[in-house]
Formats: structure tokens, C-alpha cells, sequence
């Protein structure tokens, strides 16, 4: 009978030490240092990415034994790219270079939506252009080849019932990033540009162009189509789920603040894009980006069908045949759900 006795304490005491060392293993995996690479664009049309990060809400959520660490990004191409070979974990960018890309690589997704709408299609002063019709023979540019923007412009072609080519029988188009595109039509190097805001709203105040195309009204589904999503790598999303989630909540956080307090909310964007690129941005012009955009967490799959085809019948999607565009696991929105749930 001792012996069963000493026997059971024997393994009473066996069992506290492996649970103790249970514990421990918690503790040390909770207290784990982490950095997290997050990707940005230059771009206002950022602003609550711009936001999460100047209020806080980011490195709150992800507590102090993260550290993050921001990249800039000049385009969506070069980002989308970043994000599929885990150089960076997660960020901003617009829908068409991450369609392309996932479309190649298949592990980036869609977590959450950010921005829709913010672009306008802008036509020189005095380069006697009224419609987009008489964009036939012209040059236009685009920020880079493959990128929202120029979804945007192809259908408005297309609507006009013009194409892009590379002789005055169509439309020829050029790639300039924003600041070089002000320049250029100042000096009337292009015709016409669909550029996101507030790059528009500064060459019809400066007088070099004129608004052919308001925001509200750039295809597809007139403005109402995702220009800011919030992505990240299939690896992060196995790794640190609960990180996923914190940055989701932090991008709610700056889509609420910017609409709660905007007086405040251009500043903080002004200091957060001087900080990206060495430049802030004068207060007005922000204000009337953010009055040209829907900030919004929602992502439409039709509308993101549809960039999808004309980035095929562009040639940008290239491999698979159209029937091979498929989609269905691009948009993630499980995590978005339950933020939602566990904010209600």
C-alpha cells in the first residue's frame, strides 16, 4: 500500500513539473520576439495605412515584442512582388499588380479593403480634348503598366470605343509616376493622365489641366471599385494569424479616425508621407483626396473579376487561358469577419 502510494505522489510530482514546463514553453513562445515587414505606396490614397501608423494603432495591436519595420514602395508591381517572395509580411497596394501577381504565385491574399475609388482622369488645358473620345491619337499616362489606373483608363477606352496602340490610331500610353507626371503636364509632354488623388485635383488648381473624368464616375462601377487593399503573404497568415487580425483592426481604426477627426487626420498623412518619401503634402490638396474616395473595408469580388479580365485581354496575365482566371481563394476575408465580430 506505501508503495502504490509513493508510486501516485511520484507521478503527481512528474506530471505538476511537465505541466509547469508547459507553461513555460507558453510563456516563452507569448514573450517571442517578432518583426513585421510592412509594405506602403507614396500614395494618400493610403491614408489609413497612413494612419495606423501615426496613431499608434498598429504597434498597440501588435504589442511590444513586435517590431515593425516599414518599406516604401514608388508602385504596386514592385509591392506585389515583395509581398509573394516574403520580403515584406503585409500592406497597402492596389488590386491590379496583386491580381497579376497572385495569379503567378498564388500565395498573397486579400484581407481587408481600405480605399475605393480616388483616381481622375485629367486632360491638358489646351489640348483641345473634351471627351474620351478625342483621346484618339493622344498620349496618356499612367503611373506604372499593369496598375489599377490603367484597368481604369482601358475601360474607359473601351467604352469610347478606342484601344491602345502604339501609332495615332488609338491611344498610346506612357508610364510616369505622379510627381514626374506633373511635370509633364506642365510641359505638355502628355495629353491626358488617370492618376489617383490628389495629383488631379493639383494640376486643375495650378491650371496645366482640366478634369475629363471626375472620380465618381472611373469605371468600374463608377468610383465605387477597390484602389487600396490591405494584403498579406499565405506565410504570415500561417504564422501569425492574430497579427493578421491586429492589422486589420488597426486599418478599421485609421478608416474611423480619418472620418471622425479629418481636420487632425491631414496633418498626421502629411508627416506620414514626408516620412515615406521626403516630402509632405499641403493640407487642402489631402482634404480633397480624401472627398474624391470611399474609405471602406469592404471588397467586391465581381468588381475584382473584372480588373482581372481586362488585365488578361491586356496581356499582363500571362500562362493561363481566360477560363484559368480564377479567383476564389484571392479575397480572405475570414479574419476580417471575425474582427468584426469581436468588435461588436
Amino acid at each position: 500500500m506505501k508503495r502504490m502510494i509513493a508510486i501516485v505522489s511520484l507521478l503527481l510530482v512528474l506530471t505538476g513539473v511537465l505541466s509547469a514546463c508547459g507553461s513555460d514553453s507558453k510563456s516563452a513562445q507569448a514573450e517571442e520576439k517578432v518583426t513585421v515587414k510592412i509594405g506602403l505606396l507614396k500614395n494618400v490614397t493610403h491614408a489609413p495605412g497612413f494612419i495606423a501608423f501615426k496613431k499608434g494603432y498598429l504597434q498597440d495591436g501588435f504589442g511590444p515584442n513586435v517590431t515593425i519595420e516599414v518599406t516604401a514602395f514608388d508602385n504596386g508591381s514592385d509591392f506585389s512582388t515583395a509581398l509573394a517572395t516574403n520580403q515584406i509580411d503585409l500592406g497597402y497596394v492596389g488590386p491590379g499588380p496583386a491580381i497579376n501577381q497572385y495569379l503567378k504565385s498564388k500565395n498573397i491574399r486579400v484581407i481587408s479593403g481600405s480605399n475605393n475609388g480616388g483616381a481622375v482622369l485629367i486632360a491638358g488645358k489646351e489640348a483641345g480634348i473634351h471627351s474620351v473620345s478625342d483621346l484618339k491619337g493622344k498620349t496618356v499616362s499612367i503611373p506604372t503598366k499593369g496598375s489599377t489606373n490603367e484597368i481604369s483608363l482601358r475601360l474607359l477606352l473601351q467604352q469610347a470605343g478606342l484601344q491602345v496602340t502604339t501609332n495615332t490610331s488609338g491611344v498610346q500610353l506612357i508610364t510616369r509616376n505622379p510627381a514626374d507626371t506633373l511635370v509633364a503636364m506642365r510641359q505638355k509632354e502628355i495629353d491626358a493622365t488617370l492618376i489617383p488623388e490628389p495629383w488631379g485635383t493639383q494640376m486643375v488648381e495650378e491650371g496645366s489641366g482640366v478634369v475629363l473624368v471626375d472620380w465618381d464616375k472611373i469605371p468600374p462601377n463608377d468610383g465605387n471599385y477597390p484602389l487600396t487593399i490591405l494584403m498579406a503573404s499565405d506565410k504570415f497568415l500561417k504564422e501569425h494569424r492574430e497579427l493578421a487580425k491586429k492589422a486589420i483592426n488597426a486599418n478599421l481604426e485609421g478608416i474611423n479616425f480619418i472620418q471622425d477627426h479629418p481636420t487632425e487626420a491631414y496633418s498626421l498623412i502629411s508627416d506620414e508621407l514626408k516620412e515615406l518619401s521626403g516630402k509632405g503634402m499641403d493640407t487642402e490638396l489631402i482634404k480633397a483626396a480624401l472627398d474624391h474616395l470611399n474609405l471602406t473595408q469592404a471588397v467586391d469580388l465581381a468588381v475584382i473579376k473584372t480588373m482581372a479580365k481586362v488585365s488578361f485581354d491586356a496581356g499582363y496575365i500571362k500562362g493561363i487561358k481566360e477560363d484559368g482566371l480564377d479567383l476564389s481563394e484571392f479575397i480572405d476575408l475570414s479574419l476580417l469577419d471575425e474582427v468584426n465580430k469581436e468588435n461588436k
